[in-house]
């Protein structure tokens, strides 16, 4: 797939720390081979009981619901509530499409960060980059695209202009 042209990073913010700013512990530094993407936004999250398999280690799809979890943090981080969303404009986000790799296995208890980076917007969808990290490792990387619909006909709609304004001024912040 090709190389989306990247918008302007984003503050970076770890919602259990509480504190704006590079997340604690991120050098910045991968496994060979494997450069982080410049977030516009991470979150801690830990591996429980109910993300491992039989074998120990996270399942391959609940790297998906972690992905999740981070871009719904990125959205309320920016002020967007997506019930409020809903309630006042009928639209919601769904996932259009995803394709993810896998590097190395997350266990029970690891402390994991998942990183969100905005790729490309258009008037009814988004594509994020996102990776979940263990430290410098890379466990996981994928590429999700988000599409906006109406919450009663599941029909695409255009992303309601709060959202995309909002997504526009913090493109800006410094």
């Amino acid at each position: 797939m090709p190389d989306l042209p990247a918008l302007p990073p984003f503050p970076v913010r770890d919602p259990l720390a509480g504190a704006p700013g590079p997340a604690a512990g991120h050098s910045g530094i991968g496994e060979p081979g494997h450069a982080p993407c410049a977030p516009d936004f991470e979150c801690t999250l830990r591996v429980y009981w109910e993300d491992t398999d039989a074998g120990g280690v996270v399942f391959y799809a609940n790297y998906l619901k972690f992905f999740e979890r981070a871009r719904t943090e990125w959205l309320r981080h920016l002020g967007v509530q997506q019930q409020a969303l809903r309630d006042s404009t009928g639209a919601i986000f769904v996932v259009a499409d995803t394709q993810i790799s896998y590097h190395a296995p997350a266990r029970l208890d690891d402390e994991l960060r998942v990183t969100v980076a905005l790729k490309a917007r258009g008037s009814a969808s988004m594509t994020m980059a996102q990776q979940a990290w263990r430290g410098s490792t890379l466990l996981a990387k994928g590429q999700i695209r988000i599409g906006c619909v109406d919450a009663g006909t599941f029909r695409p709609r255009r992303i309601p202009t709060a959202v995309t304004d909002t997504l526009q001024s913090a493109a800006f912040r410094t």
